[in-house]
């Protein structure tokens, strides 16, 4: 008797992701740390001096987060009411925010209560940066105006009312101490001088500005909502450059690495999506739980920080880098030592022991063995191979199709095994890997269980959902041959003028040719 041959399951090539030194970059951080807020954080800001702690502004307070510690080390909880737009001073040392009750707060670092409070608005504070001298400090709001106010006097210097609707993010030259820029609701980012009385350069973005960003040249402008992140060139008065339209929900925050290299954003559509500066293509991508509202990296990328509308903080560390430190080990074999007679021809005089190799077989093999063609299919029909490996199912309905067995394994069974069965096939039909055996099993399903249609709700509905799928695809299968035939009208067009073309050349080159011997 022959021994049992297992089911040949047919392996479909899989398109790999391609690794780039982006990909190895982006991956190389820890399962991040979750930490949960009061409420949505709205803002997080790294302190630019060692040891980078780093501000998350959420509900009614500030938290200051140490670098790789899970409980705050330090609170400001000194506001009536929503705090906003926490940053730091270039030096680490002062902390400004904004607040639902219209007035900017000025903390110190080592304190606790405010040092100043710049007061005079009604409406809320939800911008606030300082300017590169670090004695000035911009904010802007909900009363469609932007401010700049004096720090060591608590006055206000200027007031700016050009915008239309809410002022809701900001951004300071780190070149010139002078300028700052806002964007509004009003889809329009101004660039402030504050030598001037009023704004130097509107940019029209298109939609409600939620976040902008000032590379660290100065020269290139960044703005992001709605589902676009624009590049504009602030020295051609404006101009733009490129806009990104890869999320698929609104853009709400914007960031820079370490290097300048690299632009990330954040969304509703819970993704970051990491731009090479140079092509602005899109070089890594993460993904998160729910909506992204603020995002943060810092210095040297070595901790990148996600704030979530549900409150949740997402803090990734980056591996440390495995030192190459030589270690005593014993020493092992040489290779030749483990090949040595995996060459060796025997010769004829030779007598041959071959080992016998014990085969294991899987659940639907054994079963197929003893002809138990029903309950091999309900062992491909377990929900993981279902859904993880589709192509083991596939190929054990094809080896029942080749007995001639699989009408008598789909028959005699119940509306959850029907259910299941139906599903599978809906899903998979489409598929044209699967189309060639799952079109005869749908065939088959449909007259076995023919005379039972109308006594299950469950059972008709997937019924339905098949003939749908089916019905797709072959409209989708009528379009394509639709633009298969007018792409062939194309080309035998184009072959056709090429032919003309080419005979008109060459009847050009033979009058030439006649001319010239009778002028000779």
């Amino acid at each position: 008797m022959a021994a049992y041959k297992p089911v040949v399951v047919q392996a479909c090539p899989k398109l790999g992701e391609k690794i780039t030194q982006d990909t190895l970059y982006w991956r190389g951080y820890k399962t991040p740390v979750q930490i949960k807020e009061f409420g949505a954080v709205n803002k997080i800001d790294f302190s630019p001096v060692p040891p980078y702690n780093y501000a998350v502004t959420a509900s009614s307070r500030i938290h200051i987060y140490g670098r790789y510690s899970q409980e705050p080390i330090k609170t400001f909880s000194r506001f009536r009411d929503t705090a906003y737009c926490a940053t730091y001073r270039d030096d680490g040392r002062l902390l400004a925010a904004g607040c639902e009750d219209g007035i900017v707060r000025l903390f110190d670092i080592g304190g606790k209560a405010p040092l100043r409070q710049f007061e005079g608005r009604s409406k809320p504070v939800h911008v606030v940066g300082f300017l590169s001298d670090k004695y000035r400090i911009f904010s802007g709001g909900d009363d469609y105006s932007s401010h700049l106010w004096d720090i060591p006097s608590a006055t206000e210097i200027i007031s700016y009312s050009e915008h239309t609707d809410y002022v809701r993010c900001g951004c300071a030259s780190k070149v010139n101490a002078d300028v700052f820029i806002t964007g509004s609701y009003d889809h329009t980012v101004k660039l402030f001088d504050a030598r001037a009385k009023s704004s130097v350069m509107t940019i029209e973005h298109g939609h409600p500005v939620e976040s902008v960003l000032l590379f660290p040249s100065g020269g290139l402008l960044v703005s992001a909502g709605g589902r676009y992140v624009k590049v504009w060139d602030v020295l051609k008065g404006g101009q733009l450059l490129v806009s990104l339209k890869n999320h698929h929900k609104t853009v709400t925050c914007l960031c820079l690495n370490s290097s300048g290299q690299r632009l990330l954003s954040g969304s509703l559509d819970r993704h970051v999506k990491i731009y090479s500066t140079t092509s602005y293509k899109v070089v890594h991508s993460f993904n998160y739980a729910t909506s992204i509202l603020s995002l943060a990296l810092s210095p040297e990328d070595e901790t990148i920080v996600v704030g979530m509308t549900n409150g949740v903080l997402n803090v990734k560390h980056r591996k440390p880098e495995e030192k190459n430190e030589k270690s005593q080990k014993k020493r092992q074999p040489a290779y030749r030592t483990y090949v040595k007679g995996r060459t060796y021809m025997p010769k004829q005089e030779d007598f041959c022991v071959s080992k016998p190799v014990k085969r294991v077989l899987r659940k639907y093999d054994k079963l197929l063995r003893g002809f138990q063609s029903s309950k091999a299919l309900d062992a491909v029909l377990e929900p993981p191979i279902m859904l993880h490996t589709p192509e083991v199912t596939v190929a054990v309905m094809q080896e029942l199709h080749r007995r001639g067995t699989l009408r008598s394994a789909l028959a005699g069974r119940d509306e959850k095994q029907v259910n299941l069965l139906l599903t599978f096939v809906a899903r998979r039909v489409i598929e044209p890997r699967f189309t060639p055996v799952l079109v005869t099993v749908a065939d088959m399903i449909t007259d076995i269980y023919q005379p039972v249609v109308g006594q299950s709700a469950i059972v008709d509905k997937q019924f339905l959902k098949l003939q749908e799928a089916i019905g797709k695809e072959i409209d989708y299968q009528e379009e394509l041959l639709e633009v298969l035939g007018m792409m062939d009208t194309l080309f035998a067009t184009f072959t056709k003028k090429k032919d003309t073309c080419l005979e008109e050349n060459k009847s050009n080159g033979l009058t030439e040719m006649i001319k010239t011997n009778r002028n000779y």
